[in-house]
């Protein structure tokens, strides 16, 4: 299995103002974004190029906005309670929501390989 180019745990995923989990997981690796909850079930996933995510400019610092498959997401990527490992990463990357982004956004970039 490949090394994840993003990883967080401890991510609060919420859909339509309602919470999926408060610990789950984000995952972007071999060209797949993964939403998964504390125990790693599945909640939704995608090829990364067709995952749109962004910041509202209204929003709290600790939050992103995701669409998968067409559903709109709010991941709390709080940098207390989430490890992120983002490879090429050299632990000074800014926030976990910036390294989320970043790590979409390279992904769109190299066509979802990483």
């Amino acid at each position: 299995m490949a090394e994840p180019e993003f990883s967080a745990t401890g991510v609060r995923i919420e859909r339509s103002h309602r919470s999926l989990t408060r610990a789950g997981q984000v995952k972007i690796r071999d060209g797949r974004l993964e939403l998964l909850t504390s125990y790693g079930r599945e909640i939704d996933s995608a090829p990364v190029e067709s995952v749109q995510a962004g910041k509202a400019w209204f929003a709290a610092r600790d939050r992103a906005r995701a669409r998968v498959n067409g559903t709109r997401y709010v991941l709390t990527l709080e940098d207390r309670d989430t490890r992120t490992e983002v490879r090429g990463d050299d632990g000074d990357g800014g926030s976990a929501v910036s390294r989320f982004l970043e790590a979409v956004r390279s992904a769109h970039r190299s066509g979802g390989k990483g």
